[in-house]
């Protein structure tokens, strides 16, 4: 079997150090190029070769071209909020139309038997037009499919073979709405080898100041508002402890691409208007703001020096999220986790056995699950080792890999 697989137009085409949808891609592919042929497509980059192989993996490079240079101005018809919510321009066929043309003629040339696209369900038409005999998998990240305008993307999955998404919280959505589609969900995965407890630090741990860890976008919607509020409560009952956040400070999710139907998220728009940073820096209290470190953004298979060095995961997002790698990340490290109530996270984790779930938005319920594990190292130590069971059993690379190659056999 040939697969190809391709998401933005940005994703450049080489083995990713950062970004979710690359590394599954890239988890998948690997384990599929063991006995099939594998494509990913992506940009050019900064790269003047446009084939590269490795892993068995073909990365085929696109070039950039006039068309999309020429329509990228429309971009501003959705940060303005001149275009329809339910029609944005991220939406249309005309959003870097040029770069997914050429991907569409390459196929061609490929003759590739199944073409797994993430995300961009608006060029599902053009590939099969190009490729009538191909299998197409579209695979969701987001509630984009049943958010967006019903008439426009049922016509976009006229041409699906299979929808994936990576929770149970999108599938049920999409099933309700089109009950006609095919619809299967995959969780996403961990490296369960290289996301893996070490026993060399857990003595040091135990005698020292215990650590907080946050990893993902410093971005409103992760609710790292709410995390300071909740230590600055902590702080005054235990103060010897230090919260990291691990993460790209320049990812703001844009404000457009919210659901402002959602009451949590409506709660955001203060932290839309000037820098989110300073916001975050502004609430914190005197006492906690020397415990408080902002890495910055770290390469993907590098964020185990930072699991490892911590006591306790928190993810307090304050939107339905529609997975959280770094969750699962957290848990295959042995590590408790505290996070919310909130899309796929209750699918993830198992409340009081592998961690807690607050509601969201509460920082007093953080402070409290996080004051009660700080002063629980048994019960803390049992989540962890609960975790990574869970995570053993249900999102390794391997196992899921599997599972979707079936779905693959069966369309």
């Amino acid at each position: 079997m040939k697969i190809a697989f391709f998401d933005y137009p940005w994703t450049i085409a080489e083995p990713p150090k950062i970004g979710s949808i690359r590394i599954i891609s890239y988890q998948l592919g690997l384990r599929f190029a063991r006995f099939h042929d594998v494509v990913f497509y992506g940009s050019k980059g900064y790269y003047k070769q446009l084939d590269y192989y490795e892993d068995g993996i073909l990365y085929r490079r696109i070039k950039s071209n006039l068309l999309d240079k020429l329509l990228e101005p429309l971009n501003f018809l959705d940060s303005w909020q001149i275009s329809n919510p339910k029609r944005p321009f991220y939406s249309s066929i005309l959003y870097y139309l040029g770069y997914y043309w050429q991907i569409a003629k390459d196929l061609q040339l490929q003759e590739c038997d199944i073409v797994h696209i993430h995300i961009v369900s608006q060029f599902v038409s053009l590939i099969k037009a190009f490729n009538p005999k191909v299998k197409i998998v579209l695979h969701m990240h987001c509630e984009w499919l049943t958010q967006f305008d019903s008439a426009m993307v049922e016509r976009q999955l006229k041409h699906v073979d299979l929808v994936i998404t990576c929770s149970d919280y999108i599938t049920s959505k999409i099933r309700d709405q089109f009950p006609q589609i095919k619809c299967q969900t995959i969780f996403n995965g961990v490296d369960i080898n290289h996301f893996a407890p070490t026993t060399d630090n857990s003595e040091t741990k135990a005698n020292c100041i215990k650590q907080l860890l946050f990893v993902g976008r410093i971005s409103p919607e992760k609710g790292i508002h709410v995390l300071l509020d909740a230590f600055n409560k902590v702080v005054s009952q235990y103060p010897q402890v230090q919260l990291k956040l691990v993460g790209p400070e320049n990812a703001i999710l844009p404000w457009e691409m919210l659901d402002k139907e959602d009451p949590n998220i409506v709660a955001l728009t203060p932290f839309y208007k000037g820098n989110y940073i300073s916001h975050l820096q502004a609430r914190l209290c005197e006492s906690a703001a020397s415990s408080v470190s902002f890495i910055g953004e770290v390469k993907y298979l590098e964020l185990v020096e930072h699991y490892q060095q911590a006591d306790i995961f928190i993810f307090p997002s304050v939107w339905n999220e529609p997975f959280g790698m770094p969750l699962i990340e957290a848990m295959a490290m042995e590590l408790p986790v505290i996070t919310t109530r909130a899309g796929a996270f209750p699918e993830i984790v198992e409340e009081g056995k592998t961690g807690l779930l607050v509601e969201r938005g509460d920082a007093d319920a953080l402070a409290e699950s996080i004051l009660c594990l700080l002063r629980d190292e048994n019960l803390s130590k049992a989540m962890g080792k609960a975790g990574r069971q869970r995570t053993v059993e249900k999102f390794s690379w391997e196992r899921l890999s599997e599972s979707l190659f079936d779905q693959y056999e069966k369309i």
